[in-house]
């Protein structure tokens, strides 16, 4: 009797371990999704340290900024650490609620988004892609790191900032060398 187990056990577990391999795949496949529509999308641009300074620090690859963008009126947002960590990162959050960030600009706290992330632009994507980039951000190694802020309009940043200006105010800035291009 105990001989007929034995056969009968490693069947069972040759049959378990077989009926997982197209949801291992299939969990392989989506990840590959997330993280092509991250890159696509350009998370990285922001939300990796030295991004926005043209030297990104790939080892800290999607943890957060040390730049703030300045929205006038508004304050000063740090592009935050997407990475699975769970003091300074999304680690503590669910994939529903990474999903629910991305599509509709709500935190699971209840704030909205900075105004800079493009979340409009991301509610158009389609569910399948939303699921995607969450598990894919869910499988990075995560990455202690604590970006400063949100901080108020009032309030001094502790980090380089980056202003967003009127047009009207950009173009009125005095620009190196106009001088001497004048003078020809």
């Amino acid at each position: 009797m105990h001989r007929s187990l034995g056969p009968a056990l490693i069947f069972g577990l040759i049959t378990a371990v077989y009926s997982l391999l197209p949801q291992a795949a299939a969990a392989t496949a989506q990840i590959a999704r997330g993280r092509y529509l991250v890159t696509v999308i350009g998370c990285g641009d922001c939300h990796t340290p030295g991004a926005l300074e043209g030297k990104p620090d790939m080892t800290r690859y999607l943890g957060g900024a040390d730049v703030a963008f300045a929205v006038p009126g508004l304050g000063l947002f740090v592009p935050s650490n997407l990475t699975p960590d769970r003091e300074t990162g999304l680690g503590n959050w669910t994939t529903e609620e990474i999903v629910t960030a991305l599509t509709t600009g709500k935190r699971p706290d209840g704030r909205l988004l900075a105004p800079v992330m493009p979340w409009q632009d991301f509610s158009h994507l389609t569910p399948s892609d939303a699921l995607a980039i969450a598990a894919y951000l869910k499988s990075l190694k995560p990455v202690r790191h604590a970006v400063p802020g949100p901080f108020r309009a009032h309030e001094k940043a502790s980090v380089p900032v980056m202003t967003v200006l009127r047009a009207a105010v950009y173009n009125a800035l005095p620009r190196p060398g106009a001088a001497a291009n004048n003078a020809h």
